[in-house]
C-alpha cells in the first residue's frame, strides 16, 4: 500500500474554509442534509450504471444511508453503498472546491452580517461538503467504486492540508466520518439527528438507518451490552410522487394536517404533475378556514420547496404570491439544483414558471367553485375575501380572473354579506346607468346608513358597500369593468337630468347668500360649499373632490401611521330640507350653525369630529336660544 500523500488546500480555500467554520453560525444543521443528498446521488448513480452494466448491483443489496455515532470517540459517520469514488475522482471531487466560485464565495462571507448569512451560500457556490468543517475539527472519508477492488481515504482538519491514501475497505461505497468539536456533541444525540432528518431528508426515496433502541428484558429494563439493530427513521415515501388515484382522501387530509397544523380539512386539493422540457411535482391545499397569521404579510412560509424529495426551504415570497399566502403545500423540482438558495429563486426562470403555472391553477380552482358551488366559494370568501383583494392590486397579469371572483355587500341585500359580484352587478344597471357605484367605509353600519345614499334609494339604483381597508385601493386599480366605470357617491359631482340642472339654478339663485355665508364661516375647513342633488332627507353631506382621496382613506393612512394628503371636503347642502330653508345668513347665531351643520355632515359618515365638547355645547346653546 503506497505512502498517504499530502497536498496543500489553495489560499483561497484556507481562507474560505475559516470563513466557514468561525462566520456561518446560522444552520448549522444543514451540513447533515448536504451528505445525505450526496449519498441519495451516489446511490442514484449506482442504480443508473447497473442499468448498462449488471455486475456493479447485486438484486439481494438493500440501498442506504446509514448514520452512526460514537460518544467515547465524539464521531459522526455517514456512510451509503453507493457508486463509491475512484482515487482519482477523490481529488476531483473533493480535494478542489468551487474552482470557479471560491472568490466569490469568500467575498460575499465577508461581506456578508455574520448573524444573518444564509448558509445557502455554501450550496450556492458548490462547496457543501465543507460545511461539514462547521462541526467538526476532523473528517475523514473512506471510499471504494463500484466494479474495483481498490479503496481510498481522504482526511483532513478543514485548515491547510489534507492527506489522501489508498486503503482498505470490504464494501461499496462511501463513509464520512466527523471528528465533532467539543462544543458541537449535540449531534451525537439520536433524538437531534433524527429532528434533522425529519425536516431536511423525510421524503428521500431510500432508506436512512440508524440504530434502535437497546433490547428490552421480560421486566421491560434495557439489556445491557444487547444487539440493537437498524431502523428506517424516514419515511421514504412523498405523498406527491405516488399517482392520485392511488391516494385516498384521508391520506390527503393527514398530510395537510401535518403540513399546516390546521385540524380542519381543506377546502380543495390540487395534485398536479408537470412534465417535458421542466419536470415538477405540486400538491396545494386551499384551506377551509383562515389561519391565525394570516394579516402577517411578513411571514414567507407556507409553500414547501424540494428538490428530488430533498427539502430545501420553506419559502412561500417564490412560489405564491402574497395575496395567496393562505395556500399550503409543495412544489418538488426534478430540474433545479439541490444548492439552490433565495437569491437564486428570485431571478430563476424556472421558478417563475412554477409559480405563473401555480397561481393559474389555484385561481381557475376559485372560478371553478364560484361557478358551481355558490355556497361552497361563499364559506371561502368570507374567510378570505380581503387578502383576494389585494391580487387586483398586486398581480396585473391576473387581474381579470382575479376580478371575476370579487364579492361584494350592496344596498341590493339586506345585510352584510359580500355576495355580489361585479357581473351581477352589471346585469342589474338601470338602463340609463353608466357608472358602477360604490360607497367606502370603516363599517357596514357606518355606510349602510350615509346621506350619500339617499338620492340612489330614492332612484333605486344598487350602490356597492365597500368597508374593508384595501377597498380604497382596490377600486383605484379595477379600472372600467366591462366599460364601465367606478365612481363613488361621495365624490364629485352626480349626473343630473336638464329639469333637474334648471331647478338647481333656481335654488341656487335663492340660497346664494346662505351657501357664501357658510362659505365665508367654514373656510379654514372647506372648500366649497354648494346645493346638492343627493340627498333627500339629510340637510348636509361632505363630499370629497374628484380627485381628492376622500374621508375614509385619510383615516386608514393615518392609523397605518402614515402622512395622508391634506385636502379639504366640499360641504353640499340640501336646499328642501327644513333646516337648510330657516338658515338667515344675517342671524347672530349663523356661525354657531354653520359650524353644527358640518359636524354633523362629518359625524353621518363615521368621521371624528375635531371638537366633540364644543359641538355639544354649541347643540346645547341652539336647543335653548
Amino acid at each position: 500500500m503506497s505512502k498517504p500523500q499530502t497536498h496543500a488546500f489553495q489560499t483561497e480555500i484556507s481562507q474560505l474554509l475559516d470563513l466557514m467554520i468561525n462566520s456561518l453560525y446560522s444552520q448549522k444543521e444543514i451540513f447533515l442534509r448536504e451528505l445525505i443528498s450526496n449519498s441519495s446521488d451516489a446511490i442514484d448513480k449506482r442504480r443508473f450504471e447497473a442499468l448498462t452494466d449488471a455486475s456493479l448491483l447485486n438484486d439481494e443489496e438493500e440501498l442506504a444511508v446509514t448514520i452512526t455515532t460514537d460518544a467515547d470517540n465524539k464521531t459522526l459517520t455517514i456512510s451509503d453503498n453507493g457508486i463509491g469514488m475512484s482515487y482519482d475522482e477523490v481529488i476531483e471531487n473533493i480535494g478542489t472546491i468551487a474552482r470557479s466560485g471560491t472568490k466569490k464565495f469568500v467575498e460575499a462571507v465577508k461581506n456578508s452580517n455574520k448573524d444573518q448569512t444564509d448558509v445557502s451560500l455554501i450550496g450556492q457556490f458548490g462547496v457543501g461538503f465543507y460545511s461539514v468543517f462547521m462541526v467538526a475539527d476532523r473528517v475523514s472519508v473512506l471510499t471504494r467504486k463500484a466494479g474495483t477492488d481498490s479503496a481510498t481515504l481522504w482526511e483532513s482538519d478543514g485548515k491547510g492540508e489534507f492527506t489522501i491514501s489508498e486503503a482498505d475497505k470490504p464494501t461499496i461505497g462511501t463513509s464520512i466520518t466527523l471528528h465533532l468539536r467539543d462544543e458541537e456533541t449535540e449531534y451525537l444525540e439520536d433524538y437531534r439527528l433524527k429532528h434533522i432528518i425529519h425536516t431536511y431528508s423525510e421524503h428521500i426515496s431510500l432508506p436512512i438507518k440508524m440504530l434502535g433502541a437497546a433490547p428490552l428484558d421480560d421486566e421491560g429494563k434495557p439489556i445491557e451490552d444487547g444487539e440493537r439493530e437498524f431502523e428506517t427513521v424516514n419515511s421514504g415515501t412523498a405523498l406527491w410522487a405516488r399517482p392520485k388515484n392511488e391516494i385516498t382522501e384521508e391520506e390527503y387530509q393527514s398530510f395537510y394536517q401535518g403540513l399546516s397544523y390546521d385540524m380542519q380539512a381543506p377546502l380543495s386539493t390540487l395534485h398536479h404533475k408537470v412534465e417535458g422540457n421542466m419536470e415538477y411535482t405540486s400538491l396545494l391545499f386551499i384551506p377551509s378556514k383562515a389561519p391565525f397569521d394570516m394579516w402577517n404579510r411578513d411571514n414567507k412560509k407556507g409553500i414547501k420547496l424540494y428538490v428530488r424529495r430533498v427539502f430545501i426551504m420553506d419559502d412561500a415570497e417564490h412560489l405564491m404570491p402574497n395575496y395567496l399566502r393562505f395556500v399550503k403545500g409543495v412544489i418538488d423540482s426534478q430540474d433545479l439544483p439541490l444548492n439552490v438558495s433565495r437569491e437564486i429563486l428570485q431571478g430563476d426562470r424556472d421558478i417563475q414558471k412554477i409559480k405563473s403555472s401555480s397561481v393559474k391553477r389555484i385561481l381557475d380552482e376559485l372560478t371553478k367553485l364560484a361557478k358551481n358551488e355558490t355556497e361552497k366559494y361563499q364559506g371561502f370568501w368570507n374567510e378570505f375575501g380581503q387578502v383576494i383583494k389585494e391580487g387586483v392590486v398586486e398581480d396585473h397579469a391576473n387581474k381579470d380572473k382575479i376580478t371575476s371572483l370579487l364579492r361584494f355587500a350592496s344596498t341590493h341585500n339586506s345585510d352584510d354579506e359580500q355576495n355580489v359580484s361585479l357581473e351581477q352587478y352589471i346585469s342589474r344597471m338601470q338602463d340609463d346607468q353608466d357608472a358602477i357605484y360604490y360607497i367606502t367605509g370603516e363599517s357596514y353600519k357606518a355606510v349602510k346608513g350615509s346621506p350619500h345614499l339617499e338620492m340612489f334609494t330614492k332612484k333605486g339604483v344598487e350602490v356597492l358597500l365597500l368597508t374593508d381597508p384595501v377597498d380604497e385601493w382596490l377600486v383605484n386599480s379595477l379600472g372600467e369593468i366591462q366599460e364601465k366605470s367606478l365612481k363613488s357617491v361621495a365624490k364629485g359631482d352626480l349626473s343630473m337630468s336638464e329639469e333637474e340642472k334648471q331647478a338647481q339654478e333656481a335654488k341656487k339663485e335663492e340660497l346664494s347668500s346662505v351657501t357664501d355665508k357658510l362659505q365665508e364661516v367654514l373656510s379654514e375647513w372647506v372648500k366649497e360649499v354648494r346645493l346638492t342633488n343627493r340627498l333627500t332627507e339629510s340637510p348636509a353631506c361632505l363630499v370629497a373632490d374628484e380627485n381628492d382621496p376622500g374621508a375614509n382613506l385619510e383615516r386608514i393612512m393615518k392609523a397605518m401611521g402614515q402622512d395622508a394628503p391634506s385636502s379639504k371636503p366640499i360641504l353640499e347642502i340640501n336646499p328642501e330640507h327644513a333646516l337648510i330653508k330657516q338658515l338667515d345668513a344675517s342671524n347672530d347665531s349663523f356661525a354657531d350653525w354653520a359650524q353644527v351643520l358640518f359636524d354633523q355632515a362629518a359625524l353621518s359618515e363615521g368621521a371624528q369630529i375635531k371638537d366633540p365638547a364644543n359641538y355639544v355645547k354649541l347643540v346645547n346653546k341652539l336647543l335653548v336660544a
